[in-house]
């Protein structure tokens, strides 16, 4: 779990290093307290951030639960309410040298960074992984692509009003899954959940290898996020798409969210040389 102090740039600007950081230093021995009594351990302070360790997914839910109604008990400081960004995550991690590390600490922080003041978010699985009553007390507000995963991974967010009082959120309506198919030559590709990158390239190591001798070893790439795809160009002569019905578009070490339907070409203009190209249509 990490626990962040939100705000605190403005809070130091507003009432003063001193009162700043004795603020913030408050917040951070509140978590310590709170993460303790829920058989919790403070791994290490990072700046305004503490970072800690439970056994369980459901102490840690607890823990952040307390830890935001006790915030919203204490005053303000100057004109400065007191609030924290909140992100836990269940999963196996390596513990060295008194730090902990791994890819459910990577994933932790990513839920912290998605938090505003006063909310606790977590991952799909670990809201799975609750008991029943605290699992209730559970909303997706999200759904994120995360690089070198497959599947997107649910965002929920702990909905808590002091300790335990579950207030209403509407929900993000759910995206329909992104789907693009694409053909090259008589080879016909489909990408969608399951299968969500594709690389292009003179390479024979990329997904799709272009024989023209104007693209780059390693050309460009396809890659979902979430309810999109997006064209991502990295090569030294450009990409260059045209959207059905529009004037070609060509990119340089940018990106570009693919819609409807049209074609790719490597290295140069499609009008200049139709002779290799791939055509793609979004949608199911």
């Amino acid at each position: 779990m990490f626990a962040d102090v939100a705000g605190s740039t403005r809070l130091y600007e507003h009432v003063g290093d001193s009162r700043a950081l004795a603020a913030v230093n408050d917040c951070l021995a509140l978590v310590k307290v709170v993460a303790e009594g829920h058989q919790g351990r403070i791994v290490k302070n990072i700046g305004d951030e503490a970072m800690a360790v439970f056994p369980s997914a459901d102490l840690a839910a607890e823990a952040a639960a307390e830890i935001q109604g006790r915030l919203a008990r204490l005053p303000a400081v100057g004109t400065q309410p007191l609030n924290m960004r909140i992100g836990f995550h269940v999963g196996p991690a390596i513990e060295a040298d008194g730090d902990v590390y791994g890819d459910s600490v990577n994933v932790a922080a990513r839920m912290v960074a998605l938090a505003k003041g006063g909310q606790v978010i977590l991952t799909e699985w670990t809201s799975n992984a609750l008991s029943p009553w605290l699992r209730a007390r559970t909303r997706q507000v999200d759904a994120m692509t995360v690089k070198g995963k497959i599947q997107d991974i649910g965002i929920f967010e702990l909905v808590c009003v002091g300790e335990d009082e579950l207030t209403a959120l509407s929900t993000r309506q759910a995206a329909p899954p992104a789907r693009i198919r694409l053909q090259h030559g008589e080879r016909d590709i489909a990408l969608g959940p399951e299968h969500a990158t594709l690389s292009f390239g003179r390479d024979v190591q990329s997904d799709v290898v272009i024989a023209d001798r104007l693209a780059s070893r390693s050309h460009a790439r396809i890659e979902r996020r979430r309810d999109k795809f997006v064209l991502i160009d990295q090569s030294t002569n450009g990409t260059f798409v045209t959207f059905e019905g529009e004037p070609e578009i060509q990119l340089r070490r940018e990106e570009l969210m693919l819609r409807g339907r049209g074609q790719i070409s490597f290295g140069h203009s499609h009008r200049s040389d139709p002779s290799e190209y791939v055509a793609f249509v979004c949608g199911s």
